[in-house]
C-alpha cells in the first residue's frame, strides 16, 4: 500500500483539536472524511502533533496509506476538493509518496511553534481567534530574557498539563525567543517534542514578566518547583500555531 505524507494547514477555531472524536468536528476527522470522498477508503490519518482545540497549524504533517497508487498532485487536489465541498478550514499544502517506514509522528526530529500576541488597546478585527489580544503594554525584551531560563533540558512538570500522558516530564527546549514587531509579539519555541500544554503554559508565565508582575528569577523558581501550581496562567489556544515539523 503506498504511503503518502501530507503537509497540512488549518484554522483550528471550529475544531475540537486534531484528534478524531465521537461528535465534535476535528481536523483529523475532516481529512479522513475527505479521503473517503476521494477514493472511498476508510483510513486512519496519523499526525505529527495532536494540537488542542482552537490551535492552528501552518506546517502540520500527517501520513496515510492508500490501497491504490495515485499521483502526488492528484492526492493533494482531490482531498482539497472534498475539504472545500465540506466547508472545512483545512488545506493540504502538499502530498508526497514516502517510504513505508516514514511515520509522521515517530520519524520527526523536531517541532516548531509560534505564539502570537497582539499588544494594543484595540481589539482584533481581522485576526480575531488568531492572536491573543493583550491590552496592557508588555515588555518583549524582558519576556525574552526570562524565556532563556527555560531553554535547555529540564523537568517541565510546572509547565505540563495535569492530563499530560507523556511518560516523563523531561524535555529539551532548544529555542524560546520573543521578538516584538510593531504591535505584535512573536514567541518562537522549538524542541524535539513538547508536553501537553507546555508552550501555552510557558507563554502565559513569561507574559507575567512582560507585565512587570514577575522577574526572570520568578520564572526560574517556578521551573525548579516542579509543581503545576507554580505556573502562570495558561495562554489561550488561539494564539498558537504549529509551524514546522523537522525530519
Amino acid at each position: 500500500m503506498p504511503r503518502y505524507r501530507l503537509d497540512i494547514e488549518y484554522d483550528g477555531t471550529a475544531y475540537a483539536g486534531w484528534q478524531r472524536q465521537d461528535g465534535p468536528a476535528t481536523v483529523q476527522g475532516a481529512i479522513e472524511q475527505a479521503i473517503k470522498g476521494f477514493c472511498g477508503e476508510e483510513v486512519t490519518l496519523r499526525g505529527a502533533g495532536r494540537t488542542d482545540a482552537g490551535v492552528h497549524a501552518t506546517g502540520q504533517v500527517g501520513h496515510v496509506d492508500l490501497a491504490k497508487a495515485w499521483r502526488d498532485d492528484t492526492v493533494r487536489d482531490a482531498i482539497n476538493a472534498h475539504l472545500q465541498m465540506a466547508g472545512a478550514a483545512v488545506a493540504i499544502l502538499a502530498a508526497s509518496t514516502v517510504p513505508d517506514d516514514f511515520d509522521a509522528r515517530f520519524s520527526a526530529t523536531g517541532r516548531q511553534y509560534l505564539y502570537r500576541i497582539l499588544n494594543r488597546r484595540a481589539p482584533a478585527a481581522l485576526e480575531r481567534n488568531r492572536v491573543w489580544v493583550v491590552q496592557k503594554k508588555i515588555d518583549a525584551d524582558a519576556m525574552h530574557e526570562a524565556a532563556q531560563v527555560l531553554v535547555g533540558r529540564h523537568d517541565f512538570t510546572t509547565f505540563r498539563s495535569l492530563q499530560c500522558q507523556a511518560s516523563s516530564p523531561l524535555r529539551t527546549l532548544e529555542r524560546f525567543d520573543v521578538v516584538r514587531k510593531g504591535d505584535e509579539i512573536e514567541i518562537h519555541a522549538a524542541a524535539r517534542s513538547f508536553l501537553h500544554n507546555q508552550v501555552r503554559s510557558m507563554v502565559g508565565t513569561i507574559k507575567r514578566v512582560g507585565e512587570g508582575a514577575w522577574t526572570a528569577a520568578d520564572v526560574k523558581a517556578a521551573l525548579e518547583a516542579k509543581d503545576r501550581a507554580a505556573c502562570g496562567s495558561v495562554a489561550p489556544p488561539y494564539g498558537l500555531y504549529l509551524t514546522k515539523v523537522d525530519y
